[in-house]
């Protein structure tokens, strides 16, 4: 992969379109370059910022909370709340609470930017089958939503891809199959080097956007 130091017009006509190229640590790219490399499709990788990577990864021993749902998960988030509580956690519940419709998003943003601003250790959004509040979760900078079906899928969320919200399917699993799921979430570590650096990464697309 060819590095630039900066690219100008002229080396944007010059690169074939549909590759990707790299910038070097305090590369630039000038408007009109940029201009002709978004129409050829051109990839453009920045170096990834120096950044505090104990900040990224998720915190090992969650001692607080928050959940939310829409009208879909009431049940199964009144029976997490309850478990989680019973384990001595201090949960933070933004609602719903009864069977009158609302919008996923708006509790799935509620709940990621507690997280975000590190009132709370994580986070758990529920809807119907998950994936609205995993993307919904997603948009707020600084969280890794994963929807989780299985316990499986919960360690990889965690000790894999450091995932501070777990996303929850009220149509997929049971409340005792959520409740599986939760622990085995809250009980993995992110740990491996390898991993942590990747979330640097992922921080790097945050500022992208």
């Amino acid at each position: 992969m060819k590095a630039f130091d900066l690219i100008t017009e002229v080396d944007a006509r010059g690169i074939e379109a549909g590759t990707t190229v790299a910038l070097n640590k305090g590369g630039q790219v000038t408007p009109l370059a940029a201009d002709t490399l978004r129409a050829k499709r051109v990839t453009v990788v920045a170096p990834t910022p120096d950044v505090d990577l104990a900040q990224l990864v998720p915190t090992a021993e969650v001692k607080s909370l928050a959940i939310g749902s829409d009208h879909s998960g009431v049940m199964v988030k009144k029976v997490l709340v309850e478990h989680l509580r019973r384990r001595g956690l201090a949960v933070t519940d933004v609602g719903t609470e009864g069977p009158e419709p609302v919008d996923y998003p708006d509790v799935a943003a509620q709940v990621a930017r507690l997280v975000a601003r590190r009132e709370v250790d994580a986070g758990i959004v529920i809807d119907g089958a998950g994936l609205g509040s995993a993307i919904a979760a997603n948009k707020i900078d600084g969280i890794r939503a994963a929807m989780c079906t299985d316990r499986t899928l919960a360690r990889y969320a965690r000790e894999h891809n450091g995932a501070n919200v777990l996303a929850l399917g009220a149509t997929l699993v049971t409340p005792s199959d959520a409740c599986a799921i939760v622990e085995t979430w809250l009980g993995t570590a992110m740990r491996e080097p390898r991993y942590i650096a990747r979330l640097a990464k992922i921080h790097q697309l945050e500022r992208l956007r």
